[in-house]
């Protein structure tokens, strides 16, 4: 069960981001599920783009497409390392 959920604060979703960046470096399926959690959360409660009104008014732009992209390599990754279920055919293909 994920540690993030609908009442995480915006503060515990990032500090999930980072705790869980290293799931390759860590070969870890878990660390992988929770960062591919934090980034949907982080993608749907982030504003693509934000302004502050006012003398000079200044614009900030997330990252939402590396956010994707990231959510898109740790599942993928995870695809790759959660292969329980699977049903695997030996091929004695190239036997002697």
């Amino acid at each position: 069960m994920s540690t993030l959920d609908s009442t995480s604060t915006l503060a515990e979703v990032k500090a999930a981001y980072d705790d869980n960046a290293s799931y390759a470096e860590d070969d870890s399926t878990t660390k992988a599920a929770g960062f591919a959690t934090a980034c949907r959360i982080l993608l749907r409660r982030q504003p693509k783009v934000a302004s502050l009104a006012g003398r000079g008014g200044h614009e900030i732009q997330v990252p939402v497409d590396q956010l994707k992209a990231e959510l898109d390599a740790a599942t993928s990754w995870l695809a790759l390392k959660s292969d329980a279920g699977l049903i695997k055919h030996p091929s004695f293909e190239y036997f002697r």
